[in-house]
């Protein structure tokens, strides 16, 4: 199998690139080279990497060095607008016999119709840019297969994690470390909502795994297909877990969704909760199961965090402090014990 990444060094990419290899295929890399094979676990296995040193925007250099290139699947991992998309569909075709595109599953309709989310539940979110973009771009990949023939297949994630960071529902800009700081000082930390709303947690290793027994896959073809983990958690037991994980008590302290996006425009608490993580979501995972038989999920969450956690604390690199976050969680949380004591006086 001969397929080219563009990207591949992400949370999900990595871990796909990682299991392309393990698999044997001919795996062309091309990325601008910001994050060394060595910094995500260069992959070993039968198969080859031929690192592609390229801006996939310079659009004229892509082009020369793919030029004498072909391939049995594409998989772009960073476009995100239809310019992008577009760009890709110049690039690749008649060059390649699949085209995945990674959308989101942040894109479903919202608020939902039901919880019970398949690939043919609508697409609209008011809330978030970031869906709205990815929607604009199936739109467009739809259009290309269609009137072009073009051999797309579009894949929508939720939410997946690896070893560098903790998947959360409220965090500040610099990833995860800070809330993890926090239980490790015996400090609150903030849950959106009351923390009941359900949520599905999908390791990276996992999604690889689903993600290539779709390339090559005839039928994959013109579909859209979510993978995920189908483990469905309340965020109350997604944050317990880490909790046990670093062997430290949680000390929960739940706040609106709504609140946090009026108190903390800066974070776009209204994207990524009123439009994502607020939103009871279980995935219906039968058409992925159609596709591929074989694939199971075998990562638990609370198995899957614990090995996060290690990795993140014995990799001083991945610990970066947020004190801006960390202040705004002190200042939410006295402001709510304010507003408490004075209503029970």
């Amino acid at each position: 199998m001969k397929v080219l990444f563009i990207g591949g060094t992400g949370t999900i990419s990595a871990a796909i690139s990682r299991r392309a290899v393990k698999l044997g295929w001919d795996l062309w890399l091309l990325n601008r080279g910001n994050r060394s094979l060595e910094s995500w676990h260069a992959p070993s296995g039968p198969g080859t990497v031929h690192p592609i040193s390229c801006d996939i925007s310079d659009e004229e250099e892509a082009k020369k060095k793919l030029a004498p290139l072909n391939f049995d699947a594409a998989a772009d991992f960073i476009a995100y607008t239809p310019e992008q998309v577009q760009r890709d569909y110049r690039l690749l075709k008649g060059k390649t016999g699949q085209y995945f595109f990674i959308s989101s599953a942040s894109a479903y309709q919202k608020p939902l119709s039901s919880c019970y989310v398949t690939e043919g539940t609508p697409l609209a979110n008011p809330y978030w840019e970031y869906s709205r973009q990815k929607i604009a771009c199936e739109d467009l990949l739809w259009k290309l297969y269609r009137d072009e023939g073009f051999p797309i297949t579009i894949v929508r994630p939720s939410h997946t994690y690896d070893e560098r960071s903790v998947p959360l529902g409220v965090h500040g800009k610099h990833g995860s470390w800070q809330v993890i700081r926090r239980i490790l000082d015996g400090k609150p930390v903030i849950i959106h909502g009351d923390g009941t709303s359900l949520w599905t947690m999908t390791h990276n290793s996992d999604f690889a795994r689903a993600f290539t027994d779709l390339v090559g896959n005839i039928r994959a073809l013109g579909e859209a297909v979510q993978i995920t983990s189908g483990e469905t958690l309340c965020w109350n037991q997604i944050y317990q877990a880490i909790a046990n994980a670093l062997g430290k008590p949680l000390k929960a302290v739940h706040v609106s969704s709504e609140f946090l996006a009026l108190a903390g425009p800066g974070y776009d608490f209204l994207g990524g909760l009123t439009g994502d993580k607020a939103v009871s979501v279980l995935f219906d995972n039968s058409k992925l199961k159609g596709l591929a038989p074989r694939f199971y999920p075998r990562i638990r969450f609370d198995q899957g965090i614990r090995d996060t956690l290690g990795h993140i604390l014995t990799h001083p690199e991945l610990q970066v402090p947020d004190p801006d976050f960390d202040a705004f969680c002190d200042r939410v949380i006295a402001i709510r014990e304010r507003a408490l004591k004075e209503l029970t006086g």
